[in-house]
């Protein structure tokens, strides 16, 4: 009874640095397996951007061991101000928040004002008795070597294969062929993966206006392009029969490859992981994981996801990630992960 009741006012301080910790390592984990998916590629020091989260986390972390009562209100005012950032950047993108969506985002935001609580009642506690509570060397030694663990277990993991990648250097065009495809995919050129001036590739509906006036890729007066201006209007139409140059007027020998293309010719260690789509969003059936390699990607260019060809509502269009995940994005987004590749007949 006694050691509870002179652990009990110990109680905040330790849940408090537990959950900074915990926090800590998950964004460490985030973080660094990002880097190695969807960084790696980018130019130097961009790919360190994904573990901004997880350094300010230990920041605060090692912060609030040391000066709980600073990091609590640090926190407290955090946890305020990143619900309003975020609300306000979902009701831009999306208009008004629906309800679940409101209450989904409450978790993330009361965990930080929980946090910042329970280390301004380890400062009431430290104020006291004049203990060093959890701030002690133990605290702050799991607070940053945790996270490190982390980073040097998804590194062992993660890294030797992308220095194993399959890359036969070649980035002319390449015919597939696989079990269900047979195709020809374009060089590169405007007709893959062309990046644009401000660092990033085409949206969706920037290659399906292609062809409206006037003509490129700059923003066309439209809401959403739909999947016929992609078949019609889209830029891989516009490309010459060899693939290395846009013409003024659309010759229909390329065109972009549909979800279940994509899918069939990604490969693994040169071999076709024949993969085919079930129709749903999500991993589809694969017979081996894909991985990012030639003949159909390029290891070392940024972009890891590929456009389909189809869209899936009047919003948003799908795309397909080098490990055969089907998924879906807004029609007008584009950034440095996110490429496209047109294909035609043999």
């Amino acid at each position: 009874m006694n050691l509870m009741k002179s652990f009990t006012p110990r109680l905040p301080g330790c849940l408090a640095a537990a959950l900074m910790t915990l926090t800590t390592c998950l964004w460490t984990f985030w973080g660094i397996s990002e880097l190695y998916y969807e960084g790696w590629g980018l130019p130097f020091p961009q790919p360190l951007a994904y573990l901004v989260p997880a350094a300010l986390c230990l920041a605060l972390s090692l912060l609030t061991l040391r000066q709980p009562r600073t990091g609590g209100w640090v926190l407290l005012l955090g946890g305020a101000a990143f619900t309003l950032l975020w609300w306000g950047l979902a009701w831009r993108r999306l208009g008004a928040p629906k309800p679940a969506a409101l209450l989904g985002m409450i978790p993330v935001s009361a965990l930080l004002c929980v946090t910042g609580g329970l280390f301004l009642l380890e400062a009431r506690y430290r104020a006291r008795t004049g203990a060093t509570g959890v701030g002690g060397r133990t605290s702050l030694l799991l607070a940053g070597g945790l996270p490190l663990l982390v980073v040097l277990t998804v590194t062992v993991s993660e890294l030797p294969p992308l220095l194993h990648r399959h890359d036969d250097g070649m980035r002319g065009p390449r015919r597939i062929t696989a079990p269900g495809v047979d195709l020809l995919w374009a060089p590169q050129g405007p007709g893959w993966n062309w990046k644009q001036p401000w660092g990033g590739y085409p949206s969706w509906n920037a290659l399906a206006l292609y062809g409206k006036p006037p003509l490129g890729l700059e923003p066309k007066n439209e809401w959403n392009a739909q999947f016929r201006d992609m078949q019609t209007t889209g830029l891989c139409a516009y490309l010459s029969a060899d693939g290395l140059t846009l013409l003024e007027t659309p010759q229909f020998v390329w065109r972009m490859p549909t979800v279940e293309e994509l899918l069939r010719s990604l490969t693994r260690d040169g071999h076709s992981a024949n993969c085919r789509w079930n129709g749903n969003l999500g991993p589809a059936p694969c017979a081996i994981l894909p991985d990012k390699e030639t003949p159909l990607w390029d290891p070392a260019a940024p972009p890891v996801y590929y456009w389909a060809a189809e869209e899936f509502d009047s919003e948003q269009a799908y795309f397909v990630n080098y490990r055969g995940v089907v998924n879906i994005q807004p029609k007008d987004f584009g950034n440095p992960r996110h490429g496209y590749r047109c294909v035609r007949e043999p």
